[in-house]
């Protein structure tokens, strides 16, 4: 089983990012998941909203961002990957993006609102040359077909949307499972990794027949709020989760 842990970038603090890493990477954990806060991030749910808008009135960016993320002290364990919408990448600038992303070791890339047919067009020339992975997202109401062409164009793994609506939204998970059998079924050519709703080690252990990661995020943030103390935080919550 592998674990991506997603946190909004300049949460709780502006200069928190380096130490959520840290201590993640501690944690041994296969994937940090990095937020770019927006003010309006449609697929996230209240708990993410907030922190997005906190990190915002913190006076995060995408250049502090990656400024904060060239100054890593220390080896990187963990693939990171960032995730956000295509509003700011847009206006960031595709190529300029992208060869940020690749300066600053970034792995793969989570743009939900990018679609499939916009990525092909504009995107993917820039992703292919500065060897980004891209991560789409599939849900129990996508079309077989569309399923197998977003497998295609994905290159770091498949993101399964345990259910409609929002992240932090409650789940009944056992639901989501037909969905999973019928993607094992499918011999999809990426791994699966399923989100929204996960939050603790017997939902994973319910999932793990079907699928080969799971992404925690809203659980995670709400670990972070109001704790004096991060890496205790941060290692108290993700320890008895990734622990075998």
């Amino acid at each position: 089983m592998k674990y991506n842990f997603f946190f909004t970038a300049g949460y709780p603090k502006l200069n928190s990012t380096l130490q959520i890493i840290d201590a993640l990477q501690k944690c041994q954990v296969d994937f940090i998941e990095i937020g770019m806060p927006y003010s309006d991030p449609l697929a996230d749910g209240p708990t993410i909203q907030e922190s997005s808008k906190i990190a915002l009135n913190n006076g995060m960016t995408i250049d502090l961002l990656f400024k904060q993320l060239h100054a890593i002290p220390f080896k990187l364990t963990s693939k990171l990957i960032l995730m956000g919408y295509l509003n700011p990448v847009l206006q960031y600038g595709y190529e300029n993006f992208c060869s940020q992303c690749a300066l600053n070791n970034i792995y793969g890339l989570i743009i939900p609102d990018l679609t499939l047919e916009d990525y092909k067009q504009d995107f993917k020339k820039y992703a292919d040359k500065y060897n980004i992975k891209l991560i789409f997202l599939i849900t129990p109401d996508t079309p077989k077909k569309r399923i197998i062409q977003i497998d295609k164009a994905s290159s770091g793994f498949l993101y399964i949307v345990s259910s409609t609506g929002t992240t932090g939204k409650e789940a009944n998970l056992i639901d989501c499972i037909p969905f999973l059998k019928s993607l094992q079924v499918m011999k999809l050519r990426n791994q699966k990794f399923i989100g929204f709703g996960i939050k603790s080690k017997d939902q994973i252990d319910l999932l793990s027949p079907y699928i080969d990661g799971v992404i925690i995020g809203t659980a995670f943030i709400k670990a972070l709020q109001g704790k004096p103390n991060l890496n205790k935080a941060i290692r108290n919550f993700v320890s008895p989760i990734v622990q075998n």
